[in-house]
């Protein structure tokens, strides 16, 4: 059985409990691809109404970012774009925007945890919203970035018909994107867990 830290409170946990909990930390951290993987599988057969599955939709997506020269952590982005369905159901953009935020450029990240209101251009007025509260966002330097992202594979990829890559093509880009965060406030504790203190 793995060390376990032994405090009750925060405060007083100690160098020797961390060295137990930051290895723990790298072990799980290192199997986040595969839980993001499991959770976008939630959306296979998740209709909502909509012509195709959501599953199908995030493969459909990265599949026309692919195909259209994208590289990969775009990709990987049209890919996760709308992870976040099945918990954010008022938010779902800001999910997969938290998943990605780690791992991907700032313009990527604006991209996608903007991209709902983006999308909104083409559906919101029969839904009693404004289409064009994008607008809010002009003159910002990623604005053309997520209309961009919306108009070539984000919109027309609701095609029964079209070339949707299985998950497969799209798994290694995911776990080499994800092997290596850019930015976080653990990413200097990772990469050096703390010695065991002396007894």
């Amino acid at each position: 059985m793995n060390a376990r830290a032994t405090f009750t409170r925060m405060e007083a946990s100690t160098q020797q409990d961390w060295a137990a909990i930051v290895p723990e930390a790298m072990k799980m951290a290192a199997t986040l691809p595969d839980r993001v993987l499991a959770h976008l599988k939630l959306l296979d057969g998740d209709h909502g109404g909509f012509p195709i599955d959501r599953y199908s939709h995030c493969l459909q997506t990265a599949t026309l970012a692919l195909k259209d020269g994208r590289d990969e952590e775009y990709v990987v982005c049209a890919l996760l774009h709308d992870i976040g369905d099945t918990l954010g159901s008022y938010n779902h953009p800001d999910i997969a925007a938290a998943i990605l935020k780690p791992f991907v450029s700032e313009e990527n990240l604006w991209m996608v945890q903007h991209h709902g209101i983006f999308q909104g251009y083409n559906f919101f007025h029969h839904i009693g919203l404004d289409r064009n509260l994008r607008d809010q966002f002009k003159g910002h330097p990623h604005y053309q970035r997520a209309e961009e992202f919306i108009e070539l594979y984000d919109n027309p990829a609701f095609d029964l018909q079209a070339e949707t890559l299985p998950i497969s093509h799209f798994e290694p880009m995911l776990r080499r994107l994800m092997a290596k965060p850019r930015q976080s406030i653990y990413k200097k504790a990772m990469a050096q867990p703390p010695a065991a203190a002396k007894v």
